[in-house]
């Protein structure tokens, strides 16, 4: 049998005095290091519900609901700890920049994959001529005041405000009783195909 190289009898020294470099987690907490990229998380003041989030993850791990029969109607998402890589894409291509954060938490064990979920819910806006979920308020707000004055040229945006401050009627009832979306549905909150079927019509009648 060979002799030990100097080097590791001086490891093997060192490491009766001053013990293995390892820590002690997790009867002790052993911190990440800044910018680890653990649990995300939603941060429901800043969350607009927009979905972006979904649309990038590569897993999937980000799974939409829109409930259109409760009320009101809510839009359900949720995040599942169990099906995420922590690549960060949530983060990164958030619609409003921290909506979702990375936290630096990591310890992510249980014993029923119901625990590995989070979810925020988000009142919806529908379509008052097909019922469809058009999106949700808190994704209108932040567009009218991202858009400032240039919010005037949009009809849909124009009627939530409006509602919201209270100077216009709220006739959020679906007319799916007509064959399509006329022209004196154009100020109304409608989805983007029927307020494509206004707008044809307005143009070629």
């Amino acid at each position: 049998m060979k002799k030990p190289k100097i080097r590791e009898l001086k490891e093997a020294i060192r490491a009766i005095f001053t013990g293995p470099y390892t820590s002690k987690f997790p009867s002790e907490p052993a911190p990440a290091f800044p910018g680890y990229r653990g649990k995300g998380k939603f941060n429901e003041d800043i969350c607009i519900g927009c979905t972006a989030c979904a649309e990038v993850c590569p897993t999937k791990a980000i799974k939409v609901e829109d409930d259109v029969e409760a009320s009101p109607p809510v839009r359900r998402i949720t995040r599942h700890h169990d099906e995420c890589i922590f690549c960060g894409s949530c983060h990164t291509y958030c619609t409003t920049d921290n909506g979702v954060e990375l936290t630096t938490e990591y310890d992510l064990s249980c014993l029923d994959r119901k625990e590995a979920r989070v979810s925020i819910e988000k009142e919806l806006y529908l379509c008052e001529h097909c019922g469809g979920p058009i999106t949700t308020k808190d994704h209108i707000r932040w567009l009218s005041r991202k858009l400032g004055a240039k919010r005037f040229s949009n009809p849909t945006l124009i009627v939530a405000l409006q509602r919201e401050l209270g100077v216009a009627a709220d006739d959020s009832s679906p007319t799916q009783e007509k064959v399509g979306a006329d022209r004196d549905d154009i100020m109304r909150l409608l989805c983007p195909t029927c307020r494509r079927q206004v707008v044809i019509r307005e143009v070629w009648g």
